[in-house]
């Protein structure tokens, strides 16, 4: 049995175990239930912020050619780093809000939100300037192929435009999620996806008097797509009859100091998650980048399939960050727990389900990127092993989210920076560039990586959720 298989083999062991301990079906129905009405939009939601960058993949991968994929790529690998960090930042208000909602606190929630609009809007603007004065001078240093690098500083450049918008986007939609209204920013971006696409292949092709674009044209298309968005968005919460009762208290020169640190204190954490992860995930690109642009564009192609995944499984991630802090703001800790165990329970048949897709779809699947032979025969190979790791990675966001809602983001930080950056990207230099084994060692130290994060980010829930149980019945007795 290999050292994969035991770790596997252990924490299948301990979380069946648990959910033996907890009951059976008929007890969890109506958790799976609530879970999966709140978890349903915004799963959609979330995939929207990679559907965006999958329909860029497509688009170029068909009209542009194997450069321009590779250079989406690039950007990709560079840009998604700096939005990461601003995604979590705007994730900070939403467990927050949730404890203040299971409190009844809807003033609360009122300055919360004004702390969250301005913080977001400042760390957009910083993010902007990140990527403008550093990612533009450090993408010439990377050692990437210089047609790659000649493509992709434009489309760079546009996309960092757009982090302003998004931001303010984030704030209204997290504030709504918080607050268990997932569909509407569902539907916003269904629309703007819808209309990205549209954009994407006038822009790329050229169609309708517009000269032909290529790579730049993905760019202009998602920067339209979330100013739209931001507007539709923050009409929505601040006008709908829905958010009333919480925005009759707002005002936007509520700011507070205490406030903004009370959510720095949990959006920093989270973002610094982020960029562990998705870090991780750039940094195998770059490698790849140096094997050659037909190995990174097939690490393209297979890692936005896993993505679309993954942020599924996020979704299902948020929404346990809602219902676990809903119920950790009344201090219900007995429903908290079902709830979080119901969580890794439904990402667990959802990765059982794609994985399965994966290695049954594994050659078809690239076409959908591209039809260069070569890049389509590496994907493929990449889905098999993509399969496996898609358990650890739903349960490790899941562990992270149920963290979250309880407040617990400082450890999870400690977690995902030691599985990614000293056992995942190390272990996938190793064994894909120093034991030569190509893009397929890169993936098998990604698989390890995720593997350590999911078993160990479980093991702090057990921790924290005895601690929790052993404070509150202290409290009770005073």
């Amino acid at each position: 049995m290999t050292i994969v298989q035991k770790y596997l083999c252990i924490f299948v062991a301990i979380f069946l175990e648990k959910s033996i301990m907890l009951g059976k079906f008929k007890t969890f129905k109506p958790y799976y239930k609530s879970t999966m009405v709140l978890a349903g939009p915004v799963v959609i939601s979330q995939l929207g912020h990679t559907l965006v960058h999958t329909a860029d993949s497509v688009i170029v991968g068909h009209f542009a050619g194997t450069i321009p994929l590779a250079a989406v790529s690039l950007v990709h690998a560079v840009f998604m780093i700096v939005m990461v960090i601003g995604l979590g930042i705007a994730y900070g208000i939403t467990p927050l809000i949730a404890q203040e909602n299971g409190r009844d606190n809807k003033k609360e929630c009122a300055v919360l939100l004004s702390n969250s609009f301005w913080l977001n809007i400042i760390a957009g603007l910083l993010l902007f300037c990140l990527v403008y004065f550093g990612s533009m001078l450090a993408i010439d240093h990377l050692n990437q192929d210089p047609a790659v690098v000649k493509e992709a500083k434009p489309y760079l450049l546009i996309l960092s435009l757009s982090m302003l918008p998004l931001m303010v986007f984030s704030t209204f939609k997290q504030f709504a999620e918080g607050l268990g209204f997932t569909k509407q920013a569902m539907n916003v971006t269904i629309w703007g996806n819808v209309l990205n696409i549209i954009l994407a292949i006038v822009f790329v092709k050229g169609m309708f008097g517009i000269s032909p674009m290529g790579v730049k044209g993905v760019g202009y298309s998602t920067l339209i797509d979330r100013v739209l968005m931001m507007s539709v968005m923050m009409t929505y919460v601040l006008r709908s009859q829905k958010f009333r009762g919480y925005i009759q208290y707002f005002k936007v020169t509520l700011i507070d100091r205490e406030r903004l640190l009370k959510i720095l204190r949990i959006g920093a954490p989270v973002a610094m998650q982020y960029v562990f992860e998705i870090g991780a995930f750039a940094g195998a690109s770059l490698l790849a980048g140096t094997i050659s642009a037909t190995a990174q564009a097939s690490h393209q192609v297979a890692i936005q399939l896993a993505a679309m995944t993954y942020m599924m499984a996020s979704g299902i991630a948020a929404a346990a960050t809602i219902k676990v802090g809903n119920s950790y703001g009344n201090r219900n800790l007995f429903r908290l727990e079902r709830f979080a165990i119901t969580s890794y329970q439904l990402v667990l048949i959802f990765m059982v389900i794609t994985a399965s897709l994966f290695a049954l779809l594994n050659n078809y699947l690239p076409y959908i990127f591209t039809s260069d032979h070569a890049v389509v025969v590496i994907a493929a190979q990449l889905l098999i092993i993509a399969g496996l790791f898609q358990l650890f990675d739903g349960t490790q966001v899941v562990g992270l989210g149920v963290l979250r809602g309880m407040g617990d983001v400082n450890i999870p930080t400690i977690i995902t920076f030691i599985a990614y950056w000293i056992i995942g990207l190390p272990s996938g230099y190793l064994m894909g560039i120093v034991f030569n084994w190509g893009i397929k060692g890169i993936w098998y130290g990604l698989t390890l990586g995720l593997l350590t994060s999911s078993l160990l980010l479980y093991l702090r829930f057990q921790l924290v959720i005895k601690k929790k149980k052993i404070q509150f019945e202290q409290s009770m007795f005073k």
